[in-house]
């Protein structure tokens, strides 16, 4: 594709963004002149287009959730009922986080008691025995370590004497016993 055809879809790509832009503004004039209920829907469907484009344009939608937090011209009571509920799913919002994070917790709780009382009944031994058990697998470990180290040293050596002793055999065959 050349780039003038390039730039050419591109601006075609504007101005029909442009015009789709005008018809969403046009129809949330519109909805709330008429008292007609405001939300991306009814917006998107008034304006025919997509939601998706009302999603991908956040101004769009800020505007459209502006203009719908707005009380209408109608009775005080609708306005209130339509911002209470609003409040209260927020509020609901907020309580389920809260109910979320305390059943994770009694969860964490739950989990600990039960493992400490498995490990009481499985007869392993109390905590200072465990901690003992601990302290000797870190002294072993440290032993396996300093064992594997001394063994690669003696491994160094032993390739060091293989490697003298080729070097040796090699000599003592080049010249007989007798010659000097």
């Amino acid at each position: 594709m050349t780039a003038q055809a390039t730039d050419s879809l591109i601006a075609a790509r504007r101005r029909d963004s442009t015009r789709r832009r005008q018809r969403v503004l046009s129809a949330l004039d519109q909805l709330a002149a008429a008292g007609q209920e405001i939300s991306v829907s009814a917006v998107a469907r008034s304006a025919g287009v997509d939601r998706s484009f009302l999603y991908r344009h956040h101004d769009l939608r800020a505007q459209i959730h502006a203009r719908a937090a707005v009380p209408e011209n109608s009775p005080a009571s609708t306005a209130a009922s339509k911002q209470s509920l609003l409040a209260d799913l927020a509020n609901l919002r907020e309580q389920s986080q809260r109910l979320r994070k305390q059943n994770i917790a009694l969860t964490a709780r739950l989990s600990e008691a039960l493992g400490a009382e498995v490990f009481q009944a499985s007869g392993i031994g109390h905590t200072d025995e465990s901690e003992a058990l601990r302290a000797c697998v870190s002294q072993l470990e440290q032993q396996v370590l300093d064992l594997r180290q001394e063994l690669e040293e003696r491994t160094g050596e032993l390739d060091a004497s293989r490697a003298a002793n080729r070097d040796l055999m090699a000599l003592a065959n080049r010249n007989p016993a007798g010659a000097p």
